[in-house]
């Protein structure tokens, strides 16, 4: 398997468990799968299976891309790994601002998972009835006791230049909810595509046993300094797993927001 652990430095930054800055995206990308693979083998040695809630945007497309070449792909039991997603736009699967499209395109069309595996939101479908088969299948999988929460292996996330993560976005009331899985959100303001979205809540995002941000670009500093220097309470912000670990993974232009000390 390649390596580009050795590229990271662990930043300060706040309270968080781990903060790691990388020259550029391929690298923070490159760490990415490292840190992938680590977990699903770990996952599958210990539990039997990798559960995993993938994000789509241009930098975890790029580590979809690497989980496909053979330095990644070969390492994994893709038998074992299953796929579900953190947010999904309300498009039909083929469409371009399809998240599961942008998954099926760099990664399921080139290793050996089974269709049963993947667990897509059906964006095609009403928001609501949407939203409603994904909890349903979130509890099918993971079976969680009464009262209980999904455990995910591993959360992927990226985070816009607003500070929204997922499809929680500043100042919408689904940050405050505590008892649904999974919500339909209106959006009707940039960053766009300006359509309605599908979205995993927060209590759900923070019971993982392991969440990853990764955000690169000069774009993302400023809303990297709200939460980390001022700390504004931006939806990146507020994800903090309660039993698990958090990281984030930044490329330089992206880190200049991160505090001096």
């Amino acid at each position: 398997m390649a390596g580009c652990g050795e590229l990271a430095a662990n930043v300060p930054g706040g309270a968080v468990n781990e903060i790691y800055s990388y020259p550029d995206n391929q690298n923070v990308a490159c760490a990415a799968a490292d840190e992938f693979v680590r977990l699903a083998n770990e996952a599958i040695a210990d539990r039997g299976r990798f559960s995993v809630a993938l994000a789509g945007g241009s930098t975890p497309k790029e580590l979809y891309h690497l989980l496909t070449t053979e330095d990644y792909r070969d390492e994994l039991d893709w038998a074992q790994v299953y796929l579900f997603w953190s947010d999904e736009r309300n498009v039909p699967p083929d469409h371009h601002d399809s998240n599961y499209g942008i998954v099926r395109y760099a990664l399921l069309e080139y290793v050996a998972i089974p269709e049963a595996n993947v667990h897509r939101m059906r964006g095609e479908n009403a928001p609501l009835e949407a939203a409603t088969e994904y909890h349903d299948q979130l509890d099918r999988f993971f079976q969680p006791a009464q009262a209980g929460l999904p455990i995910f292996d591993l959360v992927l996330l990226g985070m816009g230049s607003d500070g929204h993560t997922a499809s929680l976005f500043p100042d919408d009331p689904t940050l405050q909810e505590a008892q649904r899985w999974v919500v339909a959100v209106e959006h009707t303001r940039p960053p766009p595509p300006l359509v309605t979205r599908l979205t995993l809540t927060l209590p759900v995002i923070n019971a993982a046993r392991n969440v990853i941000f990764l955000v690169t670009g000069e774009s993302k500093a400023e809303a990297v300094r709200r939460i980390f220097d001022s700390g504004e309470r931006l939806p990146a912000g507020m994800v903090r797993p309660e039993q698990g670990r958090l990281v984030w993974m930044l490329d330089e232009a992206a880190a200049a927001g991160l505090p001096a000390d």
